[in-house]
């Protein structure tokens, strides 16, 4: 059986809920809107149940089962946090996670107008998150390299995203050649989430109030996280994000920059999938990945290399 064969609803939520947590069962259920690789459902008030949907393997479920109570005492905003795991069954062949629901609206349907304060607020959360991670760590065969080694996926979203929606072509290649030729991540790997994109970070009052989805966490490059100055905060805070976070040196600005290219190039393509109609697309990721890519080129030089550091980011003196 397949996860297209697989109708999951509120009722074998709660048969499952039955069957291996009946403690649990009498709780209100409820679907939430959006997810694609696992299936999310309120439960309560306080829980959610997280269904491997699409996902072809149990292994982003069993990684942030393993290690998000690690990580989750010293974050200082809330995320996930499983509670119960539940098992692959005859009744359903997958496994599934009870874990802690965290408030506020998932940014791609909200937004942020207290930018400084949400800077603020991610760069108190990666610093808390970028520590050295133990060996045992998660590694990742997709995410972390350095921009040279993605040169193929950013090639690929750039060619698939129709070029009058990316307008300015030449300064998106040239922040990308700018990355590559960065020098790489010379330090420890660190923890780094991996996915910081608009859906998977949520929002309450005009700012930036919980992170969630840490099915690609991994150790390696923070560059990755850092690219959501500009994916997920306002036009103008880069620089408050950067000097906040203080831990970023040039070359990890020039790869994080090209790396939000490269993300905002797939939001594009998932809104463009949106709109054709196409399995998997989300027409409301095409604007918020507009807006980020328009963010990445602010005070970029249209052409050639040796940018430095971003204009949008240059350090105030200390």
């Amino acid at each position: 059986m397949t996860g297209t064969e697989i109708e999951i609803t509120a009722d074998l939520v709660r048969d499952l809920l039955q069957e291996q947590h009946p403690d649990l069962a009498g709780l209100a259920i409820r679907e939430v809107a959006g997810g694609w690789g696992n299936q999310m459902w309120r439960l309560g008030d306080e829980l959610a149940v997280r269904m491997q949907r699409m996902d072809p393997t149990p292994e982003l479920q069993l990684k942030e089962r393993r290690w998000l109570p690690v990580l989750a005492p010293r974050l200082p905003l809330p995320v996930p946090t499983p509670v119960r795991f539940g098992e692959p069954s005859e009744r359903f062949p997958k496994h599934w996670t009870v874990m802690t629901w965290v408030p506020g609206e998932p940014l791609d349907h909200g937004s942020i107008s207290r930018g400084a304060h949400a800077a603020d607020t991610l760069a108190s959360f990666l610093q808390a998150l970028h520590a050295e991670a133990p060996a045992e760590a998660p590694a990742s065969s997709e995410l972390g390299a350095h921009p040279k080694r993605c040169t193929g996926g950013f090639e690929q979203f750039l060619q698939a995203v129709d070029p009058d929606t990316v307008g300015d072509v030449r300064a998106v290649r040239s922040v990308w050649d700018d990355a590559v030729a960065a020098p790489e991540w010379e330090g420890p790997p660190v923890w780094v989430h991996g996915d910081l994109h608009p859906a998977n970070v949520v929002v309450s009052d005009g700012t930036l109030s919980g992170v969630i989805d840490f099915g690609s966490l991994f150790a390696g490059d923070p560059a990755w996280d850092l690219a959501a100055a500009w994916v997920l905060l306002p036009a103008g805070t880069a620089a408050r994000f950067f000097d906040a976070y203080a831990d970023a040196d040039e070359a990890a600005i020039r790869r994080a920059r090209g790396l939000a290219a490269m993300k905002s190039l797939f939001l594009m393509l998932m809104g463009q999938n949106g709109d054709r109609g196409l399995p998997g697309g989300k027409p409301h990721w095409g604007p918020a990945g507009r807006a980020a890519l328009d963010r990445v080129l602010i005070g970029a030089r249209s052409a050639g290399t040796g940018m430095t550091a971003p204009a949008d980011v240059v350090r105030r003196p200390a």
